[in-house]
């Protein structure tokens, strides 16, 4: 094989173990790098030497038949802080309202949530999932049977919650009672008939 080809191939492989996350056999990765398997398995050997010859904290895995891009134990700790920083960041503007929404109207489709809003919200309920605030609870009962939406006990612990009962009450946005209005109303009438 060409040195480029090679070069091409241990790229293609990198990307696809990278972006998938997953074990991937190497029956798929061969139709994905349109590639000969035993020349996929010869890649992925120097691969794993490359690594290995370097120092990196990424590593190659075989498992079975299929191979996983992954990190070395060594840096279990340091991942597992950086990934709780990660989930305990301030909540931003757009993920307190999707957090609003959803826990006053659960259970709630994304579309729900976009409606309410505005604009689109599907990656603000991703990373609320991902963060553990959110979770999908099966499919609603209407038409195409979208994911259902909910808040989580994690969400509760977080904003200090017992329950859902205790969500405070949705502020009114005239501080006048119904009442007041047509009282006030009903004199400004009256005063109107005197004229």
């Amino acid at each position: 094989m060409e040195e480029s080809t090679k070069e091409n191939l241990y790229g293609a492989l990198e990307a696809v173990l990278f972006a998938s996350g997953e074990p991937i056999s190497v029956e798929r990765l061969a139709q994905a790098c349109e590639a000969e398997p035993s020349a996929v398995s010869d890649a992925l050997q120097s691969l794993v030497a490359a690594y290995r010859e370097r120092g990196s904290a990424i590593s190659i895995q075989q498992l079975g038949d299929s191979w996983q891009m992954c990190t070395y134990a060594a840096y279990a700790q340091v991942i597992q802080r950086a990934m709780e920083t990660k989930k305990m960041t301030p909540l931003s503007a757009a993920a307190m309202e999707v957090l609003t929404v959803v826990a006053y109207n659960q259970p709630v489709s994304k579309s729900f949530v976009e409606h309410v809003r505005g604009v689109d919200s599907s990656s603000v309920v991703n990373t609320l999932v991902e963060k553990e605030l959110l979770m999908e609870d099966g499919r609603l009962d209407v038409p195409g049977h979208p994911i259902a939406y909910v808040t989580t006990p994690h969400f509760l612990r977080c904003f200090g919650l017992t329950s859902l009962k205790d969500l405070p009450p949705i502020p009114v946005l005239n501080s006048e009672s119904p009442g007041e209005l047509s009282q006030e109303k009903t004199q400004e009438q009256a005063d109107e008939e005197a004229l």
